[in-house]
């Protein structure tokens, strides 16, 4: 498979810049494999497809307020710095994006909040685009972050172009987040209510959380045509032994086990055994999924419609079959389904 495959012209006007009203009922495309068959329903149908005893699996992942906007000393130029992640807690360094990229250099110092109460200095130039921050901060490392946590906006995707709304908060971040961590939202559990979960529950559908801490790498435009040749960003995942022992023995009666969102894909495919079963990780991954891969764990997905030519459309691509994916995205555009963050819903079983 080539870049060149997952290209398609997408309309602009059906990128969502706002959630639906109420989380489960977004529009839910239901794509059978089996029967290559396409069905149209609202989120809140999603039980429907599922029994007692099958499994669904949640990141658990929160979304920190990265992005941040600050003060260039002497010329007080305006600069937005992205917080990627947090290297060393003592010392308060943190990966960062700046933006406009051109006018920091290393020993430039930023004054954030009103009363400049944050300050950072810039002590290296990884990237083009990246740097390393040092956050100048007197007081203890609770109430640092709790500064961070007050001066930062909810991190929405750029092609969002509208101000960030106060519900935005809420809004972009699944009900279930738990462990902070994450720039972008898993925007597959954001269609889920807690009147939802619990009919899943009632139901007795299990649920088993893994957490991947979302990075801007996930949304890193493909620019090479050889698939085979494109890196993605390391993110941080943690499957613990209480989930890994639930999918294992939900595998073994030969149970639904959904992966909810393209970041449970990537942490389950990254831990599975060479007797095809998952195994409790803590680490790092940066597994790429493309056409053709062998799925070991999941073997239903939920996941949003996501934009051309992107790793998570690939993704989609290798679990649902190149052809019905085309199909399904066709049907999609047809029917103005909304994409992207804050789009409607897709059920691949």
């Amino acid at each position: 498979m080539k870049l060149s495959h997952f290209n398609f012209n997408l309309p602009p006007e059906l990128l969502a810049e706002y959630p639906t009203e109420n989380r489960d009922e977004c529009r839910l495309m239901v794509i059978d494999r089996a029967k290559k068959t396409i069905e149209h329903k609202i989120f809140k149908d999603v039980i429907d497809y599922f029994d007692e005893g099958d499994v669904m699996v949640l990141n658990n992942t929160k979304v920190f307020p990265a992005r941040l906007f600050g003060n260039k000393e002497k010329t007080g130029a305006r600069i937005e710095v992205f917080l990627l992640r947090e290297l060393n807690q003592e010392q308060r360094l943190w990966d960062v994006l700046v933006d406009p990229a051109r006018k920091i250099r290393i020993g430039n110092k930023l004054y954030f909040g009103d009363s400049d109460e944050v300050v950072a200095e810039v002590i290296d130039n990884t990237t083009s685009r990246g740097r390393t921050l040092r956050f100048l901060y007197d007081g203890p490392y609770d109430a640092f972050r709790k500064a961070l946590t007050a001066l930062g906006e909810t991190p929405l995707p750029k092609y969002i172009n509208r101000p960030v709304l106060p519900e935005d908060q809420e809004n972009y971040q699944t009900i279930y987040a738990k462990h902070e961590g994450a720039v972008a939202a898993p925007t597959a559990g954001l269609h889920f209510s807690k009147q939802l979960l619990k009919k899943l529950e009632i139901k007795g559908i299990d649920f088993a959380e893994i957490t991947l801490h979302v990075g801007l790498g996930t949304f890193n435009p493909v620019e090479v045509e050889d698939l085979s040749k494109h890196k993605m960003d390391s993110e941080e995942i943690n499957i613990p032994i209480e989930t890994a022992e639930r999918i294992n023995a939900a595998l073994s009666e030969k149970r639904r086990i959904c992966a909810v969102g393209t970041t449970v894909v990537r942490a389950l495919e990254t831990s599975v055994s060479s007797s095809q079963t998952l195994n409790p990780y803590k680490g790092w991954t940066n597994k790429f999924i493309f056409p053709p891969h062998e799925f070991s764990i999941p073997n239903a997905m939920i996941t949003n419609f996501h934009t051309p030519k992107s790793t998570l459309l690939m993704m989609v691509s290798a679990f649902t079959g190149h052809d019905l994916m085309k199909k399904a995205y066709e049907e999609a555009i047809k029917e103005k389904y909304r994409f992207y963050s804050y789009g409607d819903a897709m059920l691949i079983i």
